[in-house]
């Protein structure tokens, strides 16, 4: 099960792409996350996209295209989705000139995220799920991973805080099992 794991923060020390390398170890066996940055994304610009898509962004829709699922780590910026994120999602929705559909299109979704307010990332991942779900992604049903007071929890990079980190465990069992009842789904029709 190879899951496309992607942080809406740029910030080299960030809660959330630490979340993610956490994620890396505590996921269950046989689910592999492969982490992909977003660093060289372009803003999303239609007359560039009727040109062709730049590499980069060829780049992360093939990551996604190979990917059995993804798994967003979502910070929240003055209560939303950081622009970033928003940008990718963009791109990703988008068929541009090589496809059939959208990267985005039925792929299902995982959403986590740690902020150091004390409500976590609710509301920007209400506002993520929202977004994804008109691109056509499919956000999985189990519950939200808040990572709140996330300057406590995640130290030098590391998330220290064993109820979390048994919290998030959880979290990526419970995604692995709604991929794989997808695809038993799929495999009956």
């Amino acid at each position: 099960m190879n899951i496309l794991g992607i942080s809406g923060s740029l910030r080299q020390a960030s809660f959330n792409s630490a979340l993610l390398k956490d994620a890396q170890e505590l996921a269950p066996p046989g689910m592999n996350i492969l982490i992909h940055r977003l660093h060289e994304l372009p803003l999303f610009d239609q007359d560039v996209e009727e040109q062709g898509d730049p590499a980069p962004v060829a780049a992360f829709k093939e990551a996604i295209e190979h990917a059995d699922g993804l798994l967003f780590a979502c910070p929240e910026y003055n209560g939303g989705i950081t622009g970033v994120l928003k940008n990718a999602v963009d791109w990703a929705s988008r068929i541009g000139k090589s496809r059939k559909v959208a990267p985005l299109t039925g792929k299902m979704v995982c959403i986590i995220g740690a902020s150091p307010g004390i409500t976590g990332t609710v509301r920007a991942q209400d506002q993520l799920r929202l977004v994804l779900r008109r691109a056509g992604a499919r956000t999985e049903p189990q519950g939200d991973v808040l990572v709140f007071q996330a300057h406590t929890k995640i130290i030098e990079g590391r998330l220290a805080d064993e109820r979390t980190r048994e919290a998030l465990g959880r979290h990526l069992q419970g995604f692995a099992d709604c991929l794989a009842a997808a695809a038993n789904d799929i495999s009956l029709k």
